[in-house]
């Protein structure tokens, strides 16, 4: 057996030189520099807002911890800038195998759509990733990065959510004791956060008694190119190809097994021979054993103290959820932060964080808990059992497809938070408080462009077949335009270059390349043909045309900010209602 290294790009090792001073002025603190805190930190310099991550550590995690990225994962990292260069270090498209006691596929999990632009399953290599992502901070004057500094105490000093309130922040330096005021602090700092702790927040759940033991090798001794979970009850055991060459192998750890017994040259081996026939040849790079855990905070945070990722939440990683789950989080929190601090929107708005995250995270967790139940039984009964039920359902097609598309991963549905909804309380529309496909479109010059970057890091108002702006009012239109949101105009894109309807001064005119948009429109029935798009892409509200003014109304009193301020008088962000021609559009905060 063989002791490998990982390299990782030299400037993720070390204290990095990036200049900073603590005696800036900062809007938000970052407590911890791992993948959630930097794409905060990322979405926020993307932003305008400046930023201070502080990271206890001296440098960067420099080994691999989650191995699995989705789609929404990628299309968060395309919306700070740094998604092709993070997909040069994954493998997309991966399929994963659930093999039964005797090497026959019982379940296999193979989804092709990529309805939000990405491929759906992509493995990769978090530290590589970390690394891209704390070099996308060097883009922005205004982030800075702190190594080395701990976070001792902090105080929340606002006496309500409103613009002037600051949270003052003691930190720990090489250099002696310092003190930073922020307006926003986000506790992005594990599964112990410290910040959660100090804020008494609950961390509901269990600790499972399951333990795997996890062996990353270099020079790949499997070399085949997907996911393997092989359900044997006597060791179950999971192998994953990674980027680069590397292999990853789990193991099931059982009763009183040790780590330093697991993890000795002669307890790896002795691992590695379930899964190679010639162990003594694998390079291993390191052996370490993982708790599966199952925990949500009760709140995800109090005043204008947040907490995001595995500081609110854990879960076991049979679907490969916690890394996506905190830039989930990341992508909810960040734009609303900025917002708020940049004074477009109240400070009220980062309160629907929690509400809609919370329970998409739940869901996650329940999902990823039943997973391993089903799928690593350590009784022969019970797993013969199940590959004798699980092979007959996988004779049923529509069960089939049900597995291998993905269908039971629980999308996020915000039927609460800054969502429009109808007079009975509930988001007025299918899509409302769904993520909005991202198919590829061409813009005038006849550059196909994914849809996301044709409109950025904003709010948009996107309709199908007409300009949304010649259904808004004068005073709308200078709101939108306010809070620099796009107009969207979609048409098939054989009316490109002739499309004779009004196109007013601002609106941005694409062809839908491949008839995507064509097709979710007119799955949308009576809903409308005209979506309000956050910057996150949730569709905050889809309405008919005639009642694009009214929504718009609705959806400015509840994100509130200056320009609501100066456009219209100041309504209640909670239980706020309008009319929407001869339907009532409701605020849901």
């Amino acid at each position: 057996m063989v002791v490998g290294r990982l390299d990782i790009p030299p400037n993720a090792k070390g204290r990095p030189t990036m200049a900073h001073s603590l005696s800036e002025p900062f809007d938000v603190a970052i407590i911890g520099a791992g993948p959630v805190g930097l794409t905060i930190a990322n979405y926020l310099g993307c932003m305008g807002v400046r930023a201070l991550v502080i990271e206890q550590r001296e440098t960067l995690i420099d080994y691999p911890r989650g191995v699995g990225m989705d789609d929404e994962c990628l299309r968060s990292f395309q919306a700070i800038g740094l998604a092709d260069a993070v997909a040069a270090h994954t493998i997309p498209g991966q399929k994963m195998r659930f093999l039964t006691m005797t090497g026959k596929t019982f379940a296999l999990i193979d989804p092709r759509t990529r309805e939000f632009g990405w491929p759906r399953r992509n493995s990769f290599i978090q530290p590589m990733i970390d690394a891209i992502l704390f070099d996308g901070l060097k883009r922005f004057d205004g982030v800075r990065v702190e190594f080395g500094t701990e976070l001792t105490a902090f105080e929340d000093e606002s006496e309500d959510e409103e613009e002037g309130g600051r949270v003052r922040l003691t930190l720990a330096t090489a250099d002696g004791t310092r003190t930073v005021s922020v307006k926003w602090l986000v506790g992005c700092d594990g599964g112990r956060s410290a910040v959660r702790k100090s804020l008494g927040i609950e961390f509901d759940g269990i600790t499972d008694a399951t333990r795997w033991v996890v062996i990353d090798l270099s020079n790949d001794p499997v070399g085949l190119p997907d996911s393997y979970l092989h359900c044997v009850p006597s060791r179950p055991y999971v192998s994953i190809a990674l980027p680069h060459g590397m292999r990853r192998l789990e193991f099931m750890v059982f009763g009183d097994e040790t780590e330093e017994e697991l993890c000795s040259p002669a307890g790896v081996a002795a691992l590695l021979g379930r899964a190679l026939p010639h162990p003594e040849r694998a390079c291993v790079l390191r052996s370490r054993v993982y708790t599966h855990n199952a925990r949500l905070a009760r709140v995800f945070g109090r005043g204008r103290v947040l907490i995001a990722g595995d500081a609110a939440h854990l879960m076991p990683v049979w679907q490969g959820q916690g890394y996506n789950s905190g830039i989930r989080d990341a992508t909810n929190l960040a734009w609303k932060i900025a917002l708020a601090v940049r004074g477009e929107a109240s400070a009220g708005i980062v309160q629907s964080y929690e509400t809609e995250r919370r329970e998409h995270a739940k869901a996650m967790i329940d999902l990823s808990v039943t997973a391993g139940r089903v799928f690593a039984p350590t009784n022969t009964a019970v797993a013969w059992v199940r590959d004798r039920i699980a092979l007959a359902l996988n004779a049923i097609p529509p069960v089939k497809r049900y597995f291998v598309q993905m269908r039971f991963k629980p999308m996020p549905r915000f039927t609460r938070g800054l969502v429009l909804a109808g007079a009975d309380g509930r988001p007025a529309g299918r899509a409302t408080g769904r993520l909005f496909p991202q198919p590829e479109v061409v813009t005038a010059d006849g550059v196909t462009r994914r849809l996301d970057d044709v409109i950025g890091l904003k709010f948009a108002v996107l309709s199908w077949g007409c300009d949304p702006q010649v259904h808004l009012s004068e005073e709308m239109r200078r709101y939108w335009a306010d809070m620099a949101a796009v107009p969207l105009l979609v048409v098939p894109q054989t009316q490109l270059h002739s499309y004779r309807g009004e196109v007013m001064p601002g609106t941005v005119l694409v062809g839908d390349a491949a008839g995507a948009l064509h097709e979710w429109f007119a799955g949308q029935d009576s809903d409308g043909s005209i979506v309000l798009l956050r910057p996150d892409r949730v569709v905050a509200g889809i309405v008919h045309p005639q009642r694009l003014d009214s929504a718009s109304r609705a959806l400015r009193a509840l994100i509130g900010g200056r320009f609501a301020l100066a456009g219209a008088a100041r309504r209640p962000v909670a239980g706020a209602e309008v009319k929407a021609g001869d339907v009532r559009v409701g605020m849901v905060a």
